[in-house]
């Protein structure tokens, strides 16, 4: 089974040099991590929902329905310009909510560090163009 999202990230951050850092990324690559990564560190990667701290509850770390290897396909709803524009704000945010309880809990950290643009710890710019080159546009 793949890791999670946030699994690989920590194990990043413990890599001491860029060359594993690089290894690590592209070892575990997934949409999920690149999304991740693309949504915290894109300028270009504009969010369509308030920034801060939101309201939800998180599932168990033991017990949770859902993934965000699969989650991340509705990341699109909350891009400005994306198909969720036309959605009504509050079904937009009930979508994103719903995303935030039933994945594990640090990847619920990680989808609202990166709705709020937060830097992603132990990862930088070179890394990641080095791991995964394009995938930052701006």
């Amino acid at each position: 089974m793949k890791q999670y999202v946030y699994e690989v990230l920590e194990e990043v951050t413990k890599a001491r040099t860029r060359n594993e850092k690089v290894k690590l990324l592209k070892q575990n690559e997934s949409w999920a991590l690149k999304d991740i990564i693309r949504g915290s560190m894109d300028s270009k990667v504009l969010w369509n929902l308030p920034t801060g701290q939101p309201p939800y509850t998180a599932s168990p770390a033991h017990h949770h329905p859902a993934n965000l290897l699969r989650e991340n396909t509705k990341f699109k709803y909350f891009v400005k310009g994306g198909p969720g524009e036309k959605m009504q704000k509050y079904k937009r945010e009930q979508i994103f909510i719903g995303i935030l309880e039933g994945v594990h809990p640090e990847d619920a950290k990680l989808v609202i560090s990166m709705i709020n643009k937060q830097n992603i710890k132990g990862l930088t710019r070179p890394v990641v163009e080095e791991a995964f080159p394009g995938l930052l546009q701006d």
